[in-house]
């Protein structure tokens, strides 16, 4: 099983890594900031930590407002550092550890957090400023991470109560983490970024107010619930509207006991955000292989018994990883250009995305059931059968090992349909 450690706060300023980046270490105006992740870096050392659970808000560099979720887990195996305007800054991909992230997903839903899921999107700041902090070479942290974007840049945002809360189902849920291919126990803390003061907009940008950091600090450790009372207005009285992001250090908090140690603890405030690090190590009571199991009935009992149902498929966060990239093919056939080459080249365009051998056959052939089997979506089918001009009972029937005709006879009325519009509609009413 996986085993929590304990549990980091760091702030995610992007002077953290441009500090990093601009070899700012020996300057004493900058070297504080230094001295706080090198402790953090060598307890991750000590401790022999595995996965880090990586808490952070996006900066508008890979989540827009046209989709703006509360909480967004990842679920990739990689993530590369965004371009945040300027280019992206020069380290390598974070490993992203895929089946941890798709258990806690499954234990969060279960606990009726209603989670949204991200691949193949870039992370910024937010991320790898504190972890190009802690990364031992150039080759980067040899670690994996879990990250969990917080939406709190468009209100409504989640409160205080409910990061909390959600921390506590993390820890149920990292806790019960089977890794049976693993000799020894996986080893998690949980890394929540931000803050801590700090205002960047309007007439109030530049505030700070180092005596409520440094009261925040405290009421972490010895009195979390208090934190978790709090509303989203009192967070920015005190520590400044962006400041206000530090309530995503109650998912840390909530997902360690009552029971912690803290081993490190410092602040420094040179600019525009007070800079803080600090780690508390878990001295908590394992849950007994009773309630793990329990636990795990729990999350699995929506879908407990769904693989008995014969040819039915249920689009999982593992089949929508394995067969990402022909499903984005696919799904770009919304756009104009996609579908027009598509239909002009398509073995450019299979190359230009890099599909397998094998997905290339599934689209050629057009093997209907084999791309359902491979972990293809129904909808993006259908939108590759519209470009084709199939109808979707023409899809139907092949899924069923049926011609048309032989279909459309078990229906109480033979009709045909697509998700096309306009002209290509009516054609293919008048069939």
């Amino acid at each position: 099983m996986a085993r929590l450690v304990g549990g980091i706060g760091a702030s995610h300023s992007p002077t953290i890594g441009f500090a990093k980046d601009a070899d700012k270490a020996a300057d004493p105006a900058w070297a504080p900031i230094f001295v706080g992740f090198e402790e953090i870096k060598r307890w991750v050392k000590a401790r022999d930590i595995d996965v880090l659970f990586m808490i952070y808000n996006d900066h508008i560099s890979s989540f827009f407002f046209d989709h703006y979720s509360a909480f967004a887990l990842g679920v990739d195996d990689s993530y590369a550092p965004a371009d945040e305007g300027g280019g992206p800054r020069d380290l390598p991909p974070l490993k992203g550890h895929a089946a941890l992230a798709r258990h806690i997903a499954s234990a969060l839903v279960a606990d009726e957090f209603d989670m949204s899921f991200f691949q193949h999107k870039p992370l910024d700041h937010g991320c790898f400023s504190p972890l190009s902090m802690i990364a031992d070479a150039e080759d980067g942290w040899s670690g994996s991470i879990v990250p969990l974007q917080v939406g709190v840049l468009q209100f409504p945002i989640p409160s205080a109560k409910r990061c909390y809360r959600l921390g506590q189902s993390l820890r149920k849920a990292v806790e019960s983490f089977p890794d049976d291919d693993l000799p020894d126990e996986l080893k998690v803390a949980v890394m929540a970024t931000g803050g801590l003061s700090h205002q960047v907009h309007g007439e109030r940008c530049g505030f700070n107010n180092e005596d409520w950091d440094e009261k925040f600090l405290d009421l972490l450790e010895n009195d979390p619930e208090k934190l978790a009372g709090m509303r989203l207005a009192d967070y920015a009285e005190l520590g400044g509207l962006e400041g206000a992001e530090v309530i995503m250090w109650l998912i840390m908090r909530g997902a360690l006991s009552d029971r912690v140690t803290r081993v490190h603890r410092t602040t420094y405030l040179p600019s525009m955000t007070n800079i803080a690090t600090v780690i508390y190590e878990d001295q908590g009571d394992r849950p007994s292989l009773q309630e793990v199991e329990a636990y795990r009935r729990h999350m699995n009992h929506e879908l407990a018994g769904v693989e008995k149902l014969e040819g039915t498929y249920p689009f999982t966060l593992e089949r929508s990883h394995k067969a990402f990239r022909v499903n984005d093919f696919l799904h770009r056939l919304t756009e104009p250009e996609h579908r027009k080459r598509f239909v002009e080249n398509p073995e450019a365009l299979f190359e230009d995305f890099g599909l397998s051998e094998e997905e290339r056959d599934l689209i050629r052939e057009r093997k209907w059931i084999e791309m359902i089997r491979y972990g293809v979506s129904f909808f993006v089918i259908e939108k590759m059968a519209a470009v084709l001009g199939r109808s979707n009972p023409e899809i139907y029937a092949a899924f069923r090992g049926k011609d048309l005709a032989t279909f459309q006879k078990s229906r109480k009325v033979a009709m045909q349909y697509s998700v096309v519009g306009g002209d290509k509609a009516r054609e293919l009413g008048k069939r």
